[in-house]
């Protein structure tokens, strides 16, 4: 679809086109009452096959419903040329032309409107009603978050997201985004200063879109401006073809990150990036990169900026080692593995060993000055707020194309310090030693999102589990959202990993 709109509603924009257009939603999408409701139970089906599921769409040029998982409505589209049909469940107009969910303002103000009318005959427009908060409330939630408890059974901040076709690795990370505490904080309290053209900065994009989660709606979000805004200014992401939802977060961080500018108020950096940007202070950490002569034993160091850490897993055509010599079932960082299934923790074990670059890759020595072997070891100088774990499951190379689908147990809680450069010491002959400060509460993490893959690689789909409160866990497909238990979390094949700073947590 263009970023002018689909040019096809003019065909349905005549005569009485809104009284037709209210009539559907009253009746079909939002029925408030009782009558009305009955009405939708009796004719909603569709008029191919008489099934009530599959994703029923209504015809906006006649009277037909239609399935549109089998593709029914598709098939009345084509042959009575009525291109536009409006979702039942969500009250999406979809263009057949374009091939897409559409976006126009005057309709989408009915179908609010409608919305409302059928919220306040059902007796629960109160409860659904938006919540904004003055700059006063703001000010004093960021000042006392304790404030901003949430009770057990709220669902605020729970929302779906409407799949605008292949767009499930877009919605698994909008769902993690949404649900990292500091950076709601930050959206929700209108900090950002747009110094670009309207309609063009993602991170605007980013704040309604945070609004619209934390407003109270329980109706799916339809984020067709998010995407819009991702293929202008990602554009090897453009297209239905499935992405890579890792992808997508490195590219959704690096464009936020580039439209933060001007929200740091001239702070000095904290960070290896030299920038104080909200998405900085939140996601980058320090890699650090000791690089040591075999001759004369002298280390060169560097201090390289971060948002995530690829792991390598057992199963690629990387060389993985076993479980370290006298593990035997102990644990570390709460992680159990009797039996020898692999570990988060022994995935970053084999990310910060020392590893011997060969003849075939000497370095010149600042020391030595001759080119000579040497060892390299990757270790954390500063921590994130949030550390982004990414397994590596897809395997690209000249001989492979696969997903690996080994099994890596990771804790819902994660000490950092044992991959500290601090703690670089504790390591002998790449084995672990417990560390003194090993309790400096600073390195220690709580686990609040975990992005799956399920499928292959030529045809998969990603879902998103959410942690909404200290103990509560949802499942997040698309549209639809549901309870979860820890199990079913841990469980997971798991595909990026998200924890937090515990100390930075709140309720």
């Amino acid at each position: 679809m263009s970023p002018a709109g689909c040019s096809h509603l003019n065909v349905f924009k005549v005569d009485n086109w809104k009284q037709n257009l209210r009539v559907i939603y009253q009746c079909f999408v939002w029925s408030g009452s009782a009558e009305t409701r009955k009405r939708k139970a009796k004719s909603c089906i569709c008029h191919m096959c008489g099934a009530h599921l599959n994703r029923l769409h209504s015809c906006l040029h006649c009277i037909f419903f239609g399935c549109f998982t089998k593709k029914h409505i598709h098939e009345h589209a084509r042959t009575k040329r009525h291109n536009l049909a409006v979702d039942l469940l969500y009250g999406g107009i979809y263009c057949f032309v374009c091939q897409d969910y559409i976006y126009d303002k005057d309709m989408e103000q009915i179908a609010k409107e409608e919305q409302r009318k059928a919220w306040k005959l059902q007796g629960i427009g109160e409860k659904y009603s938006t919540w904004e908060p003055t700059k006063r409330e703001l000010e004093l939630l960021r000042h006392n978050p304790k404030r901003r408890k949430i009770t057990a059974n709220c669902t605020i901040g729970l929302r779906g997201l409407i799949n605008l076709g292949n767009t499930c690795f877009m919605n698994c990370i909008v769902q993690a985004l949404t649900h990292t505490p500091l950076l709601r904080d930050f959206f929700l309290s209108d900090r950002h200063k747009c110094e670009m053209q309207a309609n063009s900065c993602l991170v605007c994009e980013m704040s309604q879109l945070f609004q619209e989660f934390y407003s109270g709606h329980r109706s799916p979000h339809i984020p067709f401006r998010l995407l819009h805004l991702v293929w202008t200014h990602a554009r090897h992401l453009a297209g239905y073809e499935q992405q890579d939802a890792h992808e997508f977060l490195i590219a959704a961080l690096d464009v936020l990150h580039r439209h933060c500018k001007g929200d740091d108020n001239g702070k000095k950096a904290n960070n290896p990036n030299h920038c104080n940007c909200i998405i900085d202070q939140i996601f980058t950490g320090g890699l650090q990169s000791d690089v040591t002569c075999q001759a004369c034993h002298g280390v060169s160091t560097t201090i390289d900026p971060f948002w995530d850490i690829s792991l390598d897993l057992p199963g690629s055509s990387t060389p993985f080692w076993p479980l370290s010599p006298g593990s035997d079932g102990s644990v570390v960082n709460g992680e159990s593995h009797p039996t020898g299934a692999t570990t988060l923790t022994d995935c970053l074990r084999r990310f910060t060993r020392p590893e011997h670059l060969g003849s075939s890759a000497k370095i010149k020595c600042s020391g030595c000055h001759s080119y000579q072997e040497s060892t390299k070891q990757l270790t954390m100088k500063r921590l994130p707020i949030v550390a982004c774990f990414h397994l590596k499951r897809f395997e690209h190379s000249a001989k492979l194309r696969r997903k690996i689908t080994t099994y890596v147990s990771f804790p819902l809680e994660l000490d950092m310090t044992p991959f500290m450069a601090s703690s670089k010491e504790s390591r002998m002959n790449g084995q672990y030693q417990q560390p003194v400060d090993s309790l400096n509460n600073d390195n220690k993490y709580s686990l609040f999102a975990v992005v799956n893959h399920q499928g292959t690689l030529e045809s998969g789909h990603y879902t998103t589990f959410i942690r909404q409160h200290k103990d509560q866990w949802f499942k997040c497909d698309d549209a639809i959202i549901t309870k979860a238990s820890i199990k079913d979390v841990l469980d997971s094949e798991g595909y990026l990993l998200f924890y937090h700073k515990q100390f930075l947590e709140y309720e």
